[in-house]
């Protein structure tokens, strides 16, 4: 089931009202059914998969804890978990690709050997596999106590608002709100509804009409010229932020409903001065997994420059490969982690200096932040290409097109329907929709709410795309 989805409107008010007449005892199994019927609603059979996982992941939490005065065996267990967890990412997420790629070796030695593998990859596995992987670590290390009830550790990795695209919770903060009582508050459904429209109005208003002008571009990009390429990048920036974002923030609303509250995953990305920071304000809960899961372990800081810039490349690689199975995904980790590391070098070459002057201190951070913006809308190239050949002619098209090639217009509601959401971007810096409306006066916040609910239903792009970060 998807969020902009009729089915969904009427789904979450039941689930919703449900929750709040049940008794307590009841909740945890109201939302695991809703759960398991939101997840089915894709392909019913892959919910084994799920299943699966959760059984290994439930049975090593506890026998970590049962046996926690018997290192060596509680670490066998830790192992076992994490490989199971992975292999099964490996299949389904991998396998098409790897044995893609065994073939065209094969092809290029001679050797007549096709490894074709058609695994459909089960929407949200890589979410789902990171947040019990989080749990099974967390037990293993002591900062969480083992979950001895199967159907709230099943709720915590299906729970319903944030399953498929995140974002990725932990279990100190969403374990531990399922056994919690929550009461009926109004102010908890005023939050949850202002997120739920502004997630709307972002997703199915700016990110759905981008996409139609992005997709035709990198259809065939040598028919436009480059400033219609160069602007279908720009576009896509816009389109995948206002997507994933505005996917999370339904995500927020939807829990926020009934008295959960889960992470941030966005805190206003493109207005970061570097690299380093647009990766502490984008996709938060993925970023931070790999910083507790990956960096810290492998030293993170604590070292020297060459042994951090290895740490940073494997976290970065790690992170592309995480996102697909292609090798585009790859070269845009590398690159993200390349670049890190740049930065880095030349900040601890030239130290950045506060000036005397104010104004001068604005400019400086304005050009900073467009020299991120600029970079990482590169970056999206990589991401959004469907292979090399795709990301070779957007390059091609953007620096040879400009006196060849046709001219795609945009329609002039879309620069409204993306100049309304930069906007509320930069009045909503690091601050949260329904935390932003709170100190607003009544009639402000309700032509607010009217003008996104009004939008929603006037201005929705008339093609529907699915969920970008479902493929992941």
């Amino acid at each position: 089931m998807v969020f902009n989805s009729i089915e969904f409107l009427i789904f979450l008010p039941i689930v919703v009202a449900l929750f709040y007449v049940l008794p307590q005892k009841l909740r945890w199994l109201m939302l695991l059914v809703a759960s398991c019927v939101f997840y089915m609603w894709f392909v019913p059979k892959y919910i084994l998969i799920l299943l699966v996982t959760i059984i290994i992941d439930f049975t090593a939490g506890v026998l970590m804890e049962k046996y926690a005065d018997q290192p060596k065996l509680k670490k066998t267990f830790l192992v076992v978990s994490i490989v199971s967890t992975l292999l099964v990412l490996m299949i389904f997420k991998y396998l098409n690709f790897l044995s893609a790629n065994l073939s065209m070796l094969c092809a290029q030695l001679g050797i007549e050997k096709h490894w074709v593998t058609h695994i459909i990859l089960p929407i949200g596995l890589s979410f789902h596999t990171f947040q019990s992987m989080s749990y099974v670590i967390e037990v293993y290390r002591g900062h969480q106590k083992a979950e001895r009830h199967f159907g709230y550790y099943s709720l915590y990795v299906m729970f319903f608002p944030q399953l498929v695209t995140g974002p990725i919770e932990r279990p100190g903060n969403l374990l531990r709100q399922l056994h919690e009582k929550k009461e009926f508050d109004y102010d908890n459904i005023s939050k949850g509804m202002r997120l739920i429209i502004y997630g709307f109005f972002i997703k199915m208003v700016v990110a759905d009409h981008l996409g139609a002008y992005v997709d035709k571009v990198y259809a065939e990009p040598s028919a436009y010229n480059s400033w219609s390429v160069m602007l279908a990048m720009a576009f896509y920036s816009f389109q995948i932020y206002c997507d994933f974002f505005g996917y999370s923030t339904i995500a927020l609303g939807a829990a926020k409903l009934m008295g959960f509250d889960i992470s941030d995953n966005f805190k206003t990305p493109y207005l970061s001065k570097n690299i380093a920071e647009f990766w502490h304000r984008w996709h938060i809960s993925l970023s931070t997994w790999f910083r507790d899961y990956v960096y810290f372990p492998l030293g993170g800081s604590r070292v020297k420059f060459a042994r951090w810039a290895f740490n940073i490349l494997v976290v970065f690689v790690l992170s592309g490969i995480w996102h697909g199975a292609n090798w585009t995904f790859l070269f845009w980790g590398f690159a993200h982690g390349l670049l890190h590391i740049l930065e880095k070098a030349l900040r601890n070459r030239f130290p950045e200096k506060e000036m005397k002057s104010k104004w001068l201190n604005v400019s400086l951070d304005a050009l900073r932040i467009a020299k991120t913006f600029v970079l990482v809308t590169l970056f999206w190239v990589m991401f959004r290409a469907t292979d090399f050949a795709n990301m070779k002619d957007m390059f091609v098209a953007a620096v040879t097109n400009f006196s060849s090639g046709e001219s795609l217009g945009v329609k002039p509601e879309m620069w409204l329907y993306l100049g309304l959401f930069i906007l509320s971007d930069l009045l909503l810096f690091n601050h949260r929709f329904d935390h932003w409306c709170d100190n607003k006066p009544l009639v402000l916040r309700w032509l607010i709410y009217g003008l996104l609910v009004f939008m929603i239903v006037a201005c929705s792009s008339v093609n529907s795309f699915p969920f970008i970060y479902f493929q992941f």
